[in-house]
């Protein structure tokens, strides 16, 4: 085990709590319960704490018994040196030294949304039988660089339905902290483009059907309904 904190730490931290290691084989840094490294370090126990996943581990063993099974290429999106199966270069044309940079190339590069709720998908099925002629984009990003759950073009209106991953922390807190900056650029960049942008929370749906869901509908169809009589 290669610990990065101070004896101190060790015994100050209580079973729960996570305290940082380094990765035998990609060096970075990973995170072991107190309770779990006290278990590591009784004899004959098997867990070594010496890699930060299951891949890495892997790996490694497979560097020992064959060094020319990988090559050293560069991450698609940050330019950093990472270590690959030579037969899996060949097969994937991008390469990623982690899912964070795989995710923001994936960002940068998408022009549509796929990963999508229950609701949305289902008020999709609705607006497009109750508006036939009206264009409405869904988790579309090209109209301000940032996808955006319902955007009707013609009214520059658009919808965000914000579940509770948009206040509470259920990823932590760095995350949470993470998706309330992006809505709130995503809020300023529809000003600066002159749309008009509604937040819904739909955090109190605990699961999506028909009936939980119209209630949203209804909000979406009031404000839609409301911007028509506007334009005729």
């Amino acid at each position: 085990m290669k610990p990065l904190y101070t004896t101190e730490e060790f015994e100050n931290s209580k079973g729960i709590h996570k305290l940082p290691f380094e990765c035998y084989n990609c060096t970075e840094t990973f995170y072991v319960t107190k309770s779990v490294i006290k278990q590591s370090l009784k004899p004959n126990n098997k867990i070594k704490n010496k890699y930060c996943s299951g891949k890495c581990g892997r790996t490694c063993q497979v560097q020992k018994k064959n060094p020319n099974a990988f090559i050293e290429v560069n991450c698609t999106n940050c330019d950093k040196v990472i270590t690959k199966l030579a037969s899996a270069s060949k097969r994937n044309k991008n390469t990623f030294c982690s899912h964070s940079c795989s995710t923001i190339h994936f960002q940068k590069t998408k022009t549509i949304g796929i990963r999508r709720s229950k609701l949305e998908i289902w008020l999709e099925e609705q607006l497009t039988v109750l508006y036939p002629n009206l264009e409405i984009h869904f988790n579309r990003k090209d109209s301000i660089q940032s996808e955006l759950d319902i955007y009707i073009p013609s009214l520059k209106l658009a919808f965000e339905l914000n579940g509770i991953f948009h206040y509470e922390p259920i990823y932590g807190v760095e995350k949470l902290g993470q998706i309330q900056n992006n809505d709130g650029r995503k809020f300023q960049a529809c000003i600066e483009a002159g749309i008009s942008l509604c937040i819904i929370d739909s955090s109190a749906q605990k699961y999506v059907k028909p009936s939980t869901s119209q209630k949203y509908l209804d909000i979406i169809l009031d404000i839609i309904n409301f911007n028509l009589q506007d334009v005729k």
